[in-house]
């Protein structure tokens, strides 16, 4: 009877286990990403609350803007999209969604904007061109201590600003989404 017992535990315990490992593809897994928001979102819940700052997410349409999380970004307005968040406006017909997080006294401080491309050939190039055009920003009130990007599959994650807030979402991101590749972490000047 026991060994019965223990075979038969045995085979329930290789099932679960193959079951655990056996998806593949965009939506399964825990560093799975399903769009913009859930990725930056996977992101923000795993900061302890002695590690939030004051956020902001979304833009200012009330229907996007949130307080305290991530939101989505509309694509509509690619003016906006540029200036808030560096995407440039003449390639927001090549993102299918977006979302942001900010950090809610400065944007100078801590910016970021998540992006799924509609093409994953372009990832890349659009990864680029965010690069360039935040690069060449001309900052107002101060400037950001670096910019960082960051790609995981089509998706694009592009954040700006003080060190320590950065390297703390950084490490975050690396650890929610271990398949992530850092493809900028650049001072800007």
């Amino acid at each position: 009877m026991k060994k019965t017992l223990t075979l038969l535990l045995s085979a329930l315990l290789a099932l679960s286990l193959a079951a655990c490992g056996s998806g593949s593809g965009k939506t399964s897994g825990p560093s799975a990403v399903r769009d913009p928001l859930d990725l930056l979102t996977t992101v923000w819940n795993s900061y302890a609350d002695d590690e939030k700052f004051p956020a902001a997410g979304g833009d200012m349409t009330e229907e996007n803007a949130v307080m305290d999380a991530p939101g989505r970004f509309g694509l509509d307005d690619t003016e906006i999209l540029d200036s808030t968040l560096g995407f440039p406006a003449a390639k927001a017909d090549s993102l299918s969604g977006a979302a942001s997080l900010m950090h809610m006294m400065n944007a100078t401080t801590f910016t970021c904007g998540a992006y799924e491309a509609k093409n994953a050939d372009e990832t890349a190039d659009l990864a680029a061109a965010v690069k360039d055009n935040i690069l060449q920003r001309q900052w107002m009130c101060g400037f950001p201590d670096k910019l960082v990007i960051v790609t995981i599959d089509q998706y694009i994650v592009a954040f700006f600003g003080e060190n320590a807030i950065m390297d703390t979402f950084q490490d975050k991101l690396m650890e929610a989404y271990p398949s992530a590749q850092i493809v900028c972490d650049e001072p800007i000047a």
